[in-house]
């Protein structure tokens, strides 16, 4: 399990652009499982919306990378920043509100050298509100 302080120590991203609080589980090089908890703090939601605040679906596949670039520096690689190359197949299933704790499970489907593939879900209680693939590339800065 990595706290906040820990997740900040291996990836870049600051207020307010860290989207995770917390690491459940990791095996390195298989898949992360990571939380999110959403609150109405939350910058984005002055604009999105301020009458109907909805998590935007874009920052809840940022949140999952995040998840996945803890994965990709814990199973070894060498670098500093991880860059999405592309999204696919991505699909939102369900709103995410404020007080909701999202629980991503990323999976790593293929790597070579510096480029990875992804896989990975959101959920809120139990049920998928996102999932899509990505690929992403690690670069030393």
């Amino acid at each position: 399990m990595m706290d906040v302080r820990e997740i900040q120590a291996i990836i870049p991203h600051r207020f307010p652009f860290l989207l995770i609080d917390r690491i459940l589980e990791l095996e390195p090089g298989v898949r992360a499982v990571g939380l999110k908890n959403v609150t109405i703090n939350e910058e984005f939601f002055q604009g999105h919306f301020p009458h109907h605040p909805i998590m935007p679906g874009v920052l809840i596949i940022e949140a999952m990378a995040q998840v996945a670039g803890v994965l990709a520096f814990k199973s070894g690689v060498k670098g500093k920043s991880v860059f999405f190359m592309s999204i696919e197949k991505a699909k939102f299933r369900r709103p995410v509100v404020p007080g909701d704790q999202i629980r991503f499970d990323v999976k790593v489907l293929q790597q070579r050298s510096n480029v990875w593939k992804f896989s990975g879900e959101a959920y809120v209680e139990d049920k998928v509100v996102t999932e899509a693939e990505f690929t992403a590339m690690v670069v030393a800065d």
